[in-house]
C-alpha cells in the first residue's frame, strides 16, 4: 500500500504592521482546522508598495507553509484577502519562486569522531558557526528537502539541539509574491 503525503503550500501574504494580526491571520487557518506547518514574518520594503509611498516599517511579509486540500486552501487565501490589514495573499504552490530555509544545529561529537560529520557539513555546503571542546554547530542553507536530507544524516549523531526558520520565498521575475 503506498500512501501520499499532502502536498504543502506556501502562501505569501503582504500585511500591514500592526498589533494584531498575526493572530487574525492565523485564526483563519484554525477555524478551518488546518495546522501551520511553518511562520516567518519580516518587515517588508515598504519603498512603494500598493501604488503609494508608505512609512518605514508600515508593511509585513508573511510566508505561511501548510498541508492540504488546494481548495480548501484556496477558500483560505480569499478569507485572508478579506481581513482589513491584508494587503494581498498569494498562494504559491506549483509557481516558479526562490525558496530558501535557514537551520542551526548542535551536535555532540568527540574530537576523535568530527571527520564524518565534518565531510558531511562540506557535502551539504553547511559551515561550522562554532567548534566546542564535545559539539559542533552547524548552520545550513537551502531548499527544505536539502535541510532535510542534512538532518537525514545527521540522525546517527547526537542532535542536542536544531532551530529552524521556516521558508521564506520569493517569486522569480517581476511576478508579485
Amino acid at each position: 500500500m503506498t500512501t501520499t503525503a499532502t502536498p504543502l503550500h506556501t502562501i505569501a501574504l503582504l500585511v500591514r504592521n500592526k498589533p494584531g494580526v498575526l493572530v487574525r491571520t492565523a485564526l483563519v487557518f484554525s477555524r478551518r482546522g488546518y495546522n501551520i506547518e511553518s511562520l516567518v514574518v519580516s518587515p517588508a520594503f515598504d519603498a512603494e508598495i500598493a501604488g503609494y509611498k508608505s512609512e518605514a516599517n508600515e508593511f509585513s511579509r508573511m510566508t505561511i507553509t501548510c498541508s492540504g486540500d488546494a481548495a480548501v486552501l484556496e477558500q483560505i487565501v480569499k478569507q485572508l484577502e478579506k481581513l482589513i490589514d491584508v494587503v494581498h495573499a498569494i498562494d504559491h504552490s506549483g509557481q516558479a519562486v526562490i525558496e530558501s530555509e535557514l537551520a542551526l544545529v548542535k551536535v555532540k561529537v568527540a574530537l576523535a569522531d568530527r571527520t564524518a560529520v565534518l565531510q558531511i557539513a562540506e557535502h551539504y555546503k553547511a559551515k561550522v558557526v562554532d567548534y566546542g571542546a564535545d559539539s559542533l554547530i552547524l548552520r545550513v542553507e537551502g531548499e527544505s528537502d536539502k535541510l532535510d536530507a542534512f538532518l537525514a544524516l545527521l540522525k546517527g549523531c547526537k542532535i542536542v539541539e536544531l532551530v529552524r526558520s521556516g521558508k521564506i520565498l520569493m517569486a522569480r521575475g517581476l511576478s508579485t509574491t
